[in-house]
């Protein structure tokens, strides 16, 4: 509890100089017009086959349009155990549970890039729905 509670952890974490670093440097890819368009279209690309994917499974998905896909489960229990699931098979998501979100709302939030395959993405898709049968989310 302490953990999801603190300002320190939630809201006051340094930047290691390796992370400004990472951050400068994708700045300058999308900042020029030949890197930015090739991985912007990877980026939608990956973000609408996961969309297409997890929704024709039965998952419920929150926000459109967006690379980062909530994966709304509302029991924080059924997050905790999907995400350690899914660890299990080499996907490493977050399950987000209150006080961090309302009551009943946990979820898992997936974070898609431009860096991710598309054999990636399907894995990925494939390991939810495989450990969303096991927990009969879908």
């Amino acid at each position: 509890m302490l953990r999801n509670t603190s300002r320190p952890y939630l809201f006051s974490n340094t930047l290691a100089p390796s992370v400004v670093g990472a951050a400068a440097a994708a700045i300058d890819l999308v900042g020029h017009p030949e890197t930015r368009a090739p991985l912007l279209d990877q980026l939608w690309s990956n973000a609408a086959l996961f969309r297409s994917r997890m929704q024709d499974a039965g998952f419920v998905l929150a926000g459109k349009d967006h690379a980062i896909i909530p994966v709304m489960l509302g029991d924080a229990r059924v997050a905790s155990k999907m995400a350690y699931s899914l660890l299990a098979r080499g996907i490493y998501v977050v399950g987000f549970s209150y006080p961090v979100v309302p009551k009943d709302k946990a979820r898992i939030r997936v974070q898609l890039s431009a860096a991710h395959s598309t054999d990636q993405v399907n894995h990925a898709v494939d390991s939810f729905i495989e450990v969303g049968r096991e927990l009969g989310v879908i």
